[in-house]
């Protein structure tokens, strides 16, 4: 398992609550429900906003083009993984 990887992920869920002004709190956000649709009822422009925030905050780069983005965001776990294993601040 990643280190410090719940710190991660309750920074990446307060990221996305904050950008995205959720009715939700960060320790509220199942991490492996889905953040599309019936899960987090995130749509494609969230998701935009999402990478948008998390590629500034963390330095690292989310293209929209890329094969694994539906893996990526398909759930806050997965989407902290991506971003402990590829961050460069």
């Amino acid at each position: 398992m990643l280190e410090n990887n719940s710190t991660l992920q309750l920074e990446v869920a307060e990221l996305m609550v904050n950008s995205l002004n959720l009715d939700t709190t960060a320790a509220e956000i199942d991490l492996d429900a889905p953040l599309y649709g019936d899960g987090l009822g995130l749509d494609s422009i969230d998701i935009l906003e999402v990478a948008l925030v998390i590629s500034k905050r963390y330095g690292l780069q989310l293209k929209a083009d890329s094969e694994d983005n539906h893996r990526i965001f398909s759930s806050l776990r997965n989407l902290t993984d991506y971003v402990a294993i590829h961050k460069t601040k």
